[in-house]
């Protein structure tokens, strides 16, 4: 019995540095490629920004509705099999990405009206890699919280969130800026992604297989149903349980009000961002090369965008979610107005458009700790991984829906007015963080 303890205790306090970040850096590697880095491969392609953002805004739905599925990760297997599962799932998609890359003629690009028809089954691969990459989700997140004292879960949250975001560096600023250089050599847009595609492939079946040894076995991770075979109707009464339970929380329409609406002005401005680097000056674009926003968006942004994680998790940790939050959500919204200054004065300086990009980047990244927070806040409880699940989906949902209509937006208004718009949504988000920080346990945190 002793010697049980002893290991139980090792594998559930196992070192968190040795399986947070490539977990975190798993987690994002997928979210990144089919959310945002289908952006910009579909926008150099020649796809209108309408369908683009329309066709690239749905591949969020899968994270939106996942709450349907989210309580059979909580009933059925370990978290850990459910991660390593959806890994080797998303594996085989990136390899098939690669080998299903459509090549429209440089005719085609170039006259900015490439049919979307061209990339349904690149779309439906997506698809595939989304519904595994939410269930990737589910799991992962859960499997956070039953790992770690709350403490180190407020602790972690800017470590976790770092590497999050240091897959996006390697997703928009490495896979991007090869993109680019093959690109420059060649001059094939399509080959430059096929090859991106691949580069991911290889990464990702390489963490896959680390996580395989790496991923720790905590005692307390175990489905809610025990034994083997597992009735129907139990299935069904969790399933029922989960979500009823998540329905029933005290101030649950505050809390969903502030998922939907704290991120808004980041909702338009993420999903046009890319594009607005890449167009063409003449339509008010800045006009930079695939390399050049490798660096400046997808390198320098992002690194300013983990500083921000970081240091968000730090201060969040240090003086609890309340006393942090009104200075988060000022850092969420004020860094936009760099993008109205880009659209302006559409600068040509390399330097200039990167610290704008970087201010900005920063400011999301602080800010986002706080919404990070609340969620793993509000889902306190027994079913803490489905409720977290159901927490973002909304926080999806509040993605999803002001992309669909941002491309179309943006061809209405033009690039300059499109970002004086989304100025205009961050009272959205000041309004929301007035009312939840009334609600707020002053001790959340840092206990």
């Amino acid at each position: 019995m002793e010697d049980k303890k002893t290991v139980a205790t090792a594998t559930t306090t196992r070192n968190p540095w040795l399986w947070i970040p490539t977990l975190y850096f798993a987690e994002g590697i997928p979210y990144f490629i089919v959310n945002n880095i289908s952006v910009l491969m579909l926008a150099k392609m020649g796809v209108p920004n309408g369908q683009m953002a329309l066709f690239t805004s749905l591949l969020y739905l899968p994270w939106t509705i996942k709450p349907f599925w989210s309580p059979f990760v909580d009933i059925i297997k370990t978290k850990r099999w459910w991660v390593i599962a959806m890994q080797i799932i998303m594996s085989v998609a990136f390899v098939l990405l690669t080998l299903a890359m459509p090549k429209p003629t440089p005719d085609v690009i170039a006259s900015g009206q490439t049919p979307i028809s061209m990339f349904y089954v690149t779309l439906m691969l997506f698809v595939i890699t989304a519904f595994a990459s939410a269930t990737h989700d589910i799991a992962a997140d859960g499997f956070y919280m039953l790992a770690l004292t709350q403490k180190n879960q407020a602790a972690f949250v800017g470590i976790r969130s770092t590497f999050y975001r240091l897959s996006s560096i390697f997703g928009q600023g490495v896979l991007v800026y090869i993109a680019g250089a093959i690109e420059t050599k060649y001059h094939d847009i399509p080959l430059s992604w096929q090859v991106t595609m691949g580069v991911s492939a290889v990464i990702f079946c390489l963490v896959t297989l680390y996580h395989t040894f790496a991923v720790p076995r905590p005692a307390s991770d175990k489905s809610h149903i025990e034994g083997e075979k597992a009735s129907a109707a139990q299935i069904v009464r969790e399933f029922g349980q989960s979500f009823a339970t998540f329905f029933k929380k005290p101030g649950l329409w505050l809390a969903i009000a502030f998922m939907l609406l704290y991120r808004l002005p980041e909702a338009f401005l993420i999903k046009m961002c890319t594009p607005f680097l890449v167009a063409g000056r003449e339509v008010g674009g800045l006009g930079l090369s695939t390399e050049n926003v490798g660096l400046a968006y997808g390198t320098i942004g992002v690194l300013f965008l983990t500083i921000g994680g970081i240091l968000g998790g730090i201060y969040a940790s240090k003086v609890g979610l309340k006393k942090s939050l009104w200075v988060m959500a000022a850092c969420m919204t004020l860094p936009c107005l760099t993008f109205c200054y880009l659209a302006e004065l559409l600068p040509t300086n390399l330097v200039s458009i990167s610290t704008a990009i970087a201010i900005e980047q920063f400011g999301y990244g602080f800010g986002f700790t706080a919404y990070m927070l609340y969620m793993i806040y509000f889902s306190e409880g027994e079913f803490k991984t489905s409720h977290y699940a159901i927490c973002t989906a909304f926080m999806a949902l509040s993605m999803m829906i002001p992309g669909m209509f941002a491309g179309y937006i943006q061809e209405a208004l033009g690039y300059a007015n499109f970002f004086w718009m989304v100025i205009a949504c961050c009272a959205a988000t000041l309004v929301v963080t007035y009312f939840a920080d009334r609600k707020i346990d002053p001790d959340y945190g840092h206990k």
